[in-house]
């Protein structure tokens, strides 16, 4: 009798206080790890060269993650991922990335999920407050300065009068 090999491990869930209870996640960053349940595959047809191998095998990877009821982010982290998300985000949250640049499966399905990581760290990344400066006296003076200028090259562009 053949024994089966046992299954992969995976990483622990942050917090999980039982030790036996194993979930695979997704490591975005040290504080925010996605749970794998949390994503939904689809695999399509793709598009474009392919030969035959395009009309008979689904190699198009479409990653669905619902951005707005996933307990991993927290609140400014998910409204920014959303905002980041731009048209890849419904009206109602769920970011939806498609992946068909390789020719097969496992390729779409990791960058898909790498595009996704990507967008989650640069949403995890607090944006650096702007700090209103006062324009400098030699700056404001050239900018009068130019305006100067502009008025009288205006200024000089009058109505031809005809001299008698």
């Amino acid at each position: 009798m053949i024994a089966a090999a046992p299954p992969p491990r995976s990483p622990r869930v942050a917090g999980a206080a039982d030790a036996a209870y194993t979930r695979p996640v997704i490591r975005v960053t040290t504080d925010i790890a996605i749970d794998e349940s949390e994503l939904q595959w689809q695999f399509v047809r793709a598009g474009g060269p392919g030969g035959q191998n395009v009309n008979k095998v689904a190699t198009a990877v479409r990653l669905t993650f619902d951005a707005a009821r996933s307990p991993a982010l927290p609140p400014e982290v998910r409204r920014r991922l959303i905002m980041l998300a731009g048209r890849r985000a419904t009206a109602e949250g769920v970011i939806v990335i498609s992946a068909q640049r390789h020719r097969t499966q496992p390729q779409n399905r990791a960058d898909a999920l790498a595009r996704l990581v990507e967008l989650v760290q640069r949403a995890a990344v607090r944006p650096r407050r702007r700090v209103p400066t006062r324009p400098t006296r030699a700056s404001r003076e050239r900018r009068l300065e130019s305006k100067r200028v502009q008025s009288s090259r205006k200024r000089s562009r009058g109505r031809v009068r005809e001299v008698d």
